[in-house]
């Protein structure tokens, strides 16, 4: 079932409640894969109602060129959630989400956690993350709210605007969904060259040799390794960045932080490919 408008969608979702059902919901901008297919599957098994947004969301793109050339394809996407199972698929016009006289800007404190890494290469770019994803909560109220660890830094922004603004969904983490060979599922796969896809497991690889190599080298030294690395002909990495898996500022020492996290873009000819692994993870995290 595909809703386009706010007015029905609210409309549904106001009889589940009604009913005392729970409601999952999956922010997604389409060019849907497997790995958004697991956020799904799990907020279907663990609500009453599922809904999936598909949104390409114009407020959190750099550069024009990559909103224009971002994946649409709603027709697959439906098919592919029509074979998990019975959702609702809310896909409204940036009109619909973005009404004139609607303020929609979000004023919340990030304590810093929008500032490196993506935020440092992408300026502006969690601000339209938190607008969008804090208008689709106030649209869909959920009770839980299904994201990927694939994009580590924004859900860790979403769980502090969700903490700050103290909205009432719990947020919900997937881990990281991976091709046979280890090649994070993004819906940017579909833009590689062949060469290319096949050789971006490298990244994957690399990371895992981060936490083989953390007990012998320094972050310092594990990112030059990785960046050396993934130095490939065609492939250009922009940042590997270890952190701390709470406010993810960049540490120097392992010892120092019970929770590490080891995050990194790299551009495979021009593709922008995402990954992160969790170095150190203390017992009483529970993060999925």
């Amino acid at each position: 079932m595909i809703v386009n408008t706010v007015a029905d969608l609210q409309k549904k979702l106001d009889k589940e409640r009604a009913k005392g059902h729970t409601i999952g919901f999956t922010p997604t901008m389409g060019a849907l894969h497997d790995g958004h297919g697991a956020l799904v599957k799990l907020s279907m098994e663990r609500n009453d109602v599922s809904v999936v947004s598909i949104f390409v969301n114009p407020t959190q793109f750099n550069e024009k060129t990559d909103l224009d050339s971002y994946p649409r394809t709603l027709k697959s996407d439906e098919k592919l959630l029509k074979k998990l199972g019975k959702v609702i698929i809310f896909a409204p016009s940036p009109a619909e989400v973005y009404p004139k006289g609607l303020d929609t800007n979000v004023k919340v404190d990030l304590g810093g956690l929008d500032l490196q890494m993506e935020g440092a290469f992408r300026p502006g770019h969690f601000e339209g993350v938190v607008q969008v994803v804090k208008r689709l909560l106030d649209i869909v109220n959920p009770t839980q709210l299904f994201m990927g660890q694939k994009d580590f830094q924004q859900f860790s922004i979403i769980q502090k605007m969700i903490d700050e603004l103290e909205v009432p969904t719990r947020l919900v983490v997937v881990p990281i969904q991976r091709q046979d060979d280890g090649l994070a599922m993004s819906s940017r796969n579909v833009r590689l060259l062949p060469e290319d896809k096949s050789r971006a497991v490298v990244i994957y690889k690399t990371l895992k040799a981060i936490k083989r190599k953390k007990s012998q080298l320094t972050p310092k030294e594990c990112i030059k390794y990785a960046m050396e690395r993934c130095d490939l002909d065609g492939f250009k990495p922009e940042y590997f960045d270890i952190a701390d898996g709470y406010t993810l500022k960049s540490i120097k020492s392992w010892d120092k932080h019970d929770y590490v996290v080891c995050c990194c873009a790299v551009w495979a000819g021009d593709v922008r490919l995402i990954d992160n692994m969790i170095m150190k993870k203390p017992r009483s995290l529970k993060l999925y």
